[in-house]
């Protein structure tokens, strides 16, 4: 009996300690640490990216910004500090798994597989997968691809949806995966590559803050559809629904619109009809 309970104490004192932070909810994680730390990309204009200071800003991070603000309301504590880290295509997602952002903010297309791993919040925005290309060489389609070299950034549905599309059309095309949005620009703007797929909206704002926007093309065509969320970490309803009260009020207040023309009205003063419903249907009443 003795020898039983000297056993069942040594196993009791190997079992691994969790760390509280990780079982906590969201809400009261944040709480507990003053803190509440924002994933986003550096280089997927205008949606998230740095700007000459070094600052994260973009359509999706003024949206997060808001998030913010709801969450201190929420947890009544208006001390909270913002930590953003930097995120990319590769660990976004296994960065919320794993606990180590809160909020996924940036150009992320809600999926049903990425689910398994993350939960979304209502749609914030919908594009779909284009080509760039040197305005002296011109890419419109996929077909004007053949014999061409175009870069993708790895990890995204971008890379699926054109690789897919390069099969079903029979397009001989050289694929080249890249790291980031930065490096795929960059390649085209050396002439290494004579296109870069992203999708469209990260596209125009690769092309809004460019140095010399005049000498690219952005193909008007799109061939997928790319519903853009913010993801938070699996089963965490009451966090989710802070950010999805935030969302819904920003689009029934038509608050939201701002927030467009801010980050798009340069490019275009009228709202394309998809993002337009896509508000209309995600302006869930309280």
């Amino acid at each position: 009996m003795r020898a039983f309970i000297i056993a069942a104490a040594a196993l009791l004192f190997t079992v691994p300690t969790l760390n509280a932070a990780e079982q906590l909810p969201t809400l009261e994680q944040i709480k507990k640490t003053g803190k509440i730390r924002i994933g986003y990309r550096q280089s997927e204009p205008p949606m998230s990216f740095r700007d000459n200071d070094g600052s994260p800003v973009g359509y999706s991070i003024d949206l997060c910004d808001r998030i913010v603000s709801a969450v201190k309301t929420k947890i009544d504590k208006s001390d909270v500090s913002v930590d953003y880290v930097p995120v990319n295509a590769q660990n976004r997602f296994t960065a919320i798994k794993d606990n180590k952002i809160d909020l996924l903010c940036g150009a992320t297309t809600r999926t049903l597989s990425r689910s398994e791993l993350v939960d979304f919040t209502q749609l914030t925005f919908v594009t779909g997968t284009s080509l760039m290309s040197l305005r002296k060489s011109p890419i419109d389609s996929l077909a004007d691809l053949k014999d061409k070299k175009i870069a993708v950034v790895k990890g995204t549905t971008t890379r699926e949806v054109l690789e897919y599309s390069l099969e079903e059309t029979s397009t001989d095309a050289e694929v080249i995966v890249v790291d980031s949005a930065a490096q795929g620009f960059n390649m085209l703007q050396e002439n290494k590559v004579d296109a870069y797929c992203s999708d469209q909206v990260v596209l125009i704002g690769l092309l809004l803050t460019s140095e010399t926007p005049d000498r690219f093309h952005v193909s008007e065509n799109t061939f997928s559809y790319e519903p853009f969320a913010l993801a938070v970490r699996r089963n965490d309803a009451d966090f989710r629904l802070v950010a999805n009260r935030v969302l819904s009020d920003l689009y029934r207040s038509g608050q939201i619109l701002d927030i467009y023309k801010k980050w798009f009205g340069l490019f275009s003063d009228e709202i394309p009809g998809a993002i337009a419903a896509a508000y209309q249907l995600n302006a869930i009443p309280e």
